[in-house]
């Protein structure tokens, strides 16, 4: 009876040995972060932005000890495109080093839709409680309907 009782012992330690280094990482490694209304848009975010309207793609900024991550779509010749940033996750590289991946939801208008037909350049500005600046930014893109 003890023979059994050290044997599930064991496969116990064995299997939480190793899933739970696997759980521990995916909350250690979770951004959380808070949209920015247009009207409290920093100023020197507001300065820099139009350099990046024109690319799809995502970058970090750090004003003070905030740091801003912000997708833009690029250019569209209409309007009724969209973004919204689901989730970040931080990407351990190293101790002191580490890659940000930016999951991004874009949503672009019905075929039948009635949109204005301007240019519009959509993007998105989060504050996150990141501390210190990434190595690099991955954007990771799923397309609503």
């Amino acid at each position: 009876m003890k023979k059994y009782l050290i044997i599930g012992l064991a496969v116990i330690v064995i299997i939480g040995g190793i899933f739970l280094p696997k759980v521990l990482k995916k909350s250690e490694g979770s951004v959380s972060f808070k949209t920015v209304e247009a009207a409290d848009i920093p100023d020197k975010i507001k300065e820099i932005l139009p350099r990046y309207l024109t690319e799809e793609r995502a970058l970090t900024c750090k004003l003070k000890d905030d740091i801003y991550v912000i997708v833009t779509r690029g250019e569209k010749s209409t309007k009724g495109y969209f973004v919204k940033i689901d989730k970040m996750i931080k990407e351990n590289a190293s101790k002191d080093h580490y890659d940000l991946v930016v999951y991004a939801k874009f949503t672009d208008p019905k075929p039948n839709e009635a949109v204005s037909q301007e240019y519009d350049y959509p993007f998105v500005i989060v504050k996150t409680n990141l501390k210190t600046m990434p190595d690099k930014v991955h954007l990771d893109i799923e397309y609503i309907e």
